[in-house]
């Protein structure tokens, strides 16, 4: 049983990890400075199971601060950094360890919330956020691979009362002294930046099932994810390229959209003749989409952030997309690679 304040971050983590349109998977995390200590959700776990099993990792907060300032590169990881005794199930701190420990406000939540998203992947992105924004102490960070890289940035763009950041083709950080003002500062600041929401039409569903004859592939069971292939506009926009981190890590690269007599059996031989693996995901537009059989419930959870993101992208505005080398990087990412591991043991179709 930890202090008041702890277990009203365990609340509050568990219900944002609950909400998808504010946390996907094993995205997302929040934390709390307490004696001395960085409390952070562990890489790779859920916030949404935050009342169920043990989630945070203690950190020691001012030799992770030391090092940071140095430029020691073990800042990257924190896991030098974590207590041991005080760590018993072994966990390793978030990737982004490093960003809260910058943010001076003893609670630090970041979220992928979908309106962020469909904000931050805008080319206009900045100037957007500080009309919305405008009231709120905040900064505007652009794209920069998460962890040590982006908590320079964000060191650098700092002022005094800077309590929220919007990540470019990222998410969204708040923070305050305690838990319920920065609950209250999350509604707000998402409320803020929330767009309209494209309504698609349904999936063709036995279409589909003919598209997904003969191959690994199936219907999902949740009607939402069609929407990223339904619309026009949300299956282009998705079809120009990642547009965030936790895409390219559940996902893949970009998304792979079938040709209007194209079979998932006819997508999987072409991947197998150059010796790939076929996406957990395939877009049929105008008719929906076919997930894996062996999709794990992180990517699951991504193909659902796919249609709501791009349902919220205005259909006229300039995209900025992540790089072939913004990809690159994230995908030879180590602190990612273990991300990926523990992604692939949970398997959502059996």
């Amino acid at each position: 049983m930890g202090s008041s304040e702890f277990e009203a971050l365990l609340d509050l983590s568990a219900e944002i990890g609950a909400n998808p349109k504010l946390v996907q998977a094993a995205g997302g995390n929040t934390s709390l400075k307490e004696s001395g200590i960085l409390w952070i959700k562990a890489s790779g776990l859920w916030l949404a199971h935050a009342r169920e099993r043990e989630v945070m990792v203690p950190v020691a907060l001012d030799p992770l601060l030391e090092a940071l300032a140095r430029g020691n590169p073990a800042a990257e990881k924190a896991q030098d950094f974590v207590i041991a005794e005080r760590n018993p199930s072994g966990l390793r701190p978030s990737i982004e360890t490093t960003v809260h420990a910058l943010m001076p406000q003893k609670v630090v939540v970041h979220v992928h919330c979908v309106e962020t998203i469909a904000t931050a992947a805008l080319e206009e992105a900045e100037r957007v956020t500080a009309e919305r924004l405008h009231d709120i102490p905040h900064a505007y960070v652009p794209y920069i691979r998460p962890g040590l890289p982006l908590a320079r940035a964000i060191a650098a763009r700092l002022e005094e009362d800077t309590c929220v950041l919007v990540l470019g083709n990222h998410g969204l950080v708040v923070a305050a002294e305690t838990v319920e003002p920065a609950r209250a500062l999350l509604e707000r600041a998402c409320a803020r930046l929330a767009w309209p929401v494209r309504s698609a039409p349904p999936a063709d569903k036995q279409a589909l099932m003919r598209r997904a004859a003969g191959s690994n592939y199936v219907l999902p069971d949740e009607d939402d994810l069609h929407a990223s292939a339904t619309d026009p506009d949300n299956c282009r926009i998705a079809g120009g390229g990642s547009l965030y981190p936790d895409h390219v890590i559940f996902l893949g690269q970009g998304v792979t959209i079938a040709e209007p007599d194209e079979t998932a059996h006819d997508i999987e031989a072409g991947f197998a003749v150059n010796g790939l693996t076929p996406p957990p995901l395939l877009l049929f537009p105008a008719q929906g989409v076919l997930v894996r059989k062996d999709i794990s419930l992180g990517a699951l959870a991504l193909a659902r952030c796919l249609a709501d993101v791009t349902a919220r992208i205005p259909a006229d505005a300039p995209v900025r997309y992540l790089t072939d080398a913004e990809n690159a990087e994230l995908l030879g990412w180590d602190a990612e690679k273990y991300r990926q591991a523990l992604n692939r043991n949970e398997r959502a179709i059996s």
